[in-house]
């Protein structure tokens, strides 16, 4: 469904001069939410939100890919953007990332389920972090989320 709806809202959004960064369709509590990330080198303001909303409202209409009712959000990724694409990862390379598990996994002789360090490699199967100079490896399958981390 995701995929679907990036391919029909990409050419829209990046005419409007914006990079569609990703799109999530998801369920909180009884509602539905459409939820699109729109991205630009200065940053995202409200008006660059409305201005997409708007070229796509009719768009997503007209498509009718979601049968339900739903929420239809428009916004900024945030400085503490998810990465949940091979592309968000690739931009992340070399950068500080938050990894949340499933399960802790044991580092350091510590559980650890929450790991913070430097993105230096991935593939499918596995993500390759620095953490305080040594090389962790944790397995796809585990990770519940990503994150790039600022540090306020």
């Amino acid at each position: 469904m995701e995929e679907k709806i990036e391919k029909l809202l990409k050419p829209v959004i990046e005419n409007l001069g914006y990079e569609l960064y990703d799109v999530i369709y998801e369920k909180e509590a009884k509602d539905y939410y459409l939820r699109i990330f729109i991205d630009k080198p200065e940053g995202i303001s409200l008006n660059d939100c409305e201005k997409v909303n708007d070229a796509i409202s009719d768009l997503l209409d007209e498509a009718n890919y979601i049968k339900d009712q739903y929420f239809l959000e428009v916004s900024s990724p945030g400085v503490e953007r998810l990465l949940r694409k091979e592309k968000h990862l690739k931009q992340s390379l070399g950068k500080e990332i938050t990894v949340n598990l499933f399960k802790p996994i044991n580092i350091e002789n510590e559980k650890q389920k929450q790991i913070d360090g430097i993105l230096k490699d991935f593939n499918k199967e596995q993500i390759i972090l620095s953490v305080q100079n040594k090389e962790i490896t944790i397995e796809t399958k585990d990770v519940a989320n990503m994150k790039l981390k600022y540090n306020w």
